[in-house]
């Protein structure tokens, strides 16, 4: 501790605890721990529950959002490229990009196997990863990049958020890596260009059989549209969940915590459990707040949903 400031805050303590060599987790929440290469259950009812690292953004170590998930119980990861390509010590910080640029060029398929081993060693399985991309500075370079880096991690899916218009350049890559690409919606209604509206959807998937639906129903419902009867229609073709919870665009459009919105995530839920459709449903934290308590809550929630 330092002596000069004895005190710490409670995101201070919690981080500190979990980047402590041998840690699981914080102290300060209550949750499983996990035998080294125990795989966790994070299964409700049929349900897979997991997380996108992208909620524990607010911590700045990739090890520990590991432990992190590891201690509440999260069994199912879908990683961010920035966090995999830290935890596999890519160079980071201020003025790095050429560093960074030259890393990535000189990746291998061994690169990424000691982060496959991290998520193992946790008892998490590495099911997506998440690699954005933008029509005007993704290269095709780093659309092989990512495919790259999707089939040497071994998942399931690579998922992206990018515009309407980079599904026809990503078609090839799809087609010859044989990995579906599930694209991630949001809210602008408004840009034709923007993966929104089922219309945005259905040109995408039109592009590549390996094309998918990352369905995010909290942004679907900040768009105006049923993510209910989207998930019925459409479930064959997504390859997973985002879950949060938003307000309906008459409602302002924000995103709420779980259950002060408009998200129709329980009906979600427990529409899959009827279904036994085997899609995973991942925890997206972005409302204000510490991920650390924050992310716990919103698997309860799932968990209250699913009893």
């Amino acid at each position: 501790m330092n002596e000069q400031h004895p005190m710490l805050t409670r995101r201070q303590f919690g981080y500190r605890a979990l980047t402590a060599i041998g840690a699981l987790g914080s102290a300060r929440f209550a949750g499983p721990t996990t035998l080294l290469g125990a795989e966790i259950n994070s299964r409700i009812n049929g349900v897979r529950i997991g997380a996108i690292t992208y909620s524990f953004r607010a911590i700045t170590e990739a090890d520990a959002i590991i432990r992190a998930m590891a201690q509440i119980g999260l069994g199912e990861a879908e990683l961010m490229s920035n966090h995999a390509e830290a935890l596999a010590g890519a160079p980071g910080g201020r003025g790095a990009a050429e560093a960074l640029a030259a890393w990535r060029r000189s990746a291998s398929p061994s690169t990424w196997q000691p982060v496959k081993k991290k998520f193992q060693d946790a008892g998490i399985q590495l099911r997506l990863l998440t690699f954005n991309m933008n029509v005007r500075t993704t290269t095709d370079e780093d659309i092989e990049y990512a495919f790259s880096m999707a089939k040497a991690l071994g998942v399931d899916a690579i998922t992206t958020s990018t515009q309407v218009s980079m599904a026809k350049r990503v078609a090839p890559f799809a087609d010859k890596h044989q990995i579906l690409v599930g694209y991630h919606g949001h809210a602008n209604v408004t840009d034709p260009d923007e993966v929104a509206t089922p219309a945005s959807f259905d040109a995408c998937l039109a592009q590549s059989k390996y094309h998918a639906i990352n369905l995010d129903i909290g942004h679907f419902t900040a768009g105006g549209f049923d993510a209910v009867s989207f998930l019925t229609a459409n479930h064959a073709r997504i390859t997973n969940l985002h879950l949060k919870d938003r307000k309906k665009p008459a409602n302002g459009g924000a995103n709420v915590p779980w259950g002060q919105g408009d998200t129709p995530i329980k009906a979600v839920l427990q529409l899959l459990r009827k279904e036994k459709w085997n899609i995973p449903s991942n925890i997206e934290f972005e409302y204000p707040g510490d991920p650390l308590v924050e992310v716990p809550k919103c698997f309860q929630f799932c968990k209250n949903a699913l009893a």
